[in-house]
């Protein structure tokens, strides 16, 4: 696979002890402990009143950190392409319906059937931002970061226009749990561009290889890249909070790696 090139221009994260990117790169730069503490999301005020009070955590999760990356380079959500990437999206959501239609009443409520399609949350986000834009929701398991990345890099690149990456993940309930593990919630959003401007926080040549994934050297940081599939980015993100070069490999498919060449703005 020959390299593909993108230019980031805004970056938004929220998860465990995590509120925002100028907080979360002082953690990733070695500058601040990670300290794990409970979620804390900005209210999703793009929304409509009705639509605010049916999203769930992962819906939360994506306009969190996707309005913050907009704000961080300055775009126009109304014209972004979009590329929602989550290993189970609303794991609450999934277990409610699935106690619902274990009991005597299957009847799901239509709410808790319309959040349940994996693509639910680009729904809620065309609503908020009026965007007729394209957009894809898609899956890949622990390697669902990756894919993403690789879809909204391909975006990119063959449209010509920016693409807004929304990666996120909630973890289920106990039984369910037991089975498919997600030790927290957490939500990242990369804005890529096909061309650098002022707002250029870095660019990204990116290509397929069988070698390892990449790991965090701070064990609090490794477990949290572990625990969470859309915290396989963190290898990635840590280049960018340190603000030099570096090429990492973040977790795909089984045998497959996707190599990120990261070069900082000049």
């Amino acid at each position: 696979m020959s390299q593909l090139q993108v230019h980031v221009q805004g970056v938004g994260v929220y998860g465990p002890g995590l509120s925002g990117w100028t907080q979360t790169a002082e953690v990733l730069a070695g500058r601040t402990p990670l300290t794990l503490a409970p979620l804390q999301l900005p209210p999703a005020e793009a929304l409509p009143p009705a639509e605010r009070r049916r999203a769930g955590t992962a819906i939360k999760l994506a306009f969190a950190s996707g309005f913050e990356a907009i704000r961080q380079a300055g775009a126009d959500p109304a014209t972004l392409r979009t590329v929602f990437t989550s290993s189970a999206a609303d794991c609450d959501n999934c277990h409610a319906i699935l106690e619902t239609l274990a009991s005597s009443d299957r009847a799901v409520s239509p709410t808790r059937f319309h959040n349940s399609v994996h693509n639910a949350p680009s729904g809620y986000w065309s609503i908020a931002t009026a965007c007729r834009a394209p957009s894809t929701s898609l899956c890949a398991y622990d390697g669902s970061f990756a894919a993403g990345l690789l879809e909204a890099t391909t975006q990119v690149l063959s449209a010509g226009e920016s693409c807004l990456l929304l990666a996120y993940d909630t973890p289920y309930p106990q039984p369910l749990a037991s089975l498919r593990p997600i030790a927290y919630p957490m939500g990242v959003a990369l804005l890529l561009s096909p061309r650098p401007s002022a707002a250029t926080l870095a660019s990204l040549s990116l290509g397929l290889t069988h070698g390892q994934a990449s790991r965090m050297s701070d064990p609090a940081l490794e477990q949290l890249r572990l625990g969470i599939p859309a915290a396989r980015c963190l290898p990635l993100l840590q280049c960018l909070a340190q603000g030099h070069g570096g090429q990492v490999t973040l977790e795909y498919l089984d045998g497959t790696g996707l190599d990120a060449d990261i070069r900082p703005a000049a």
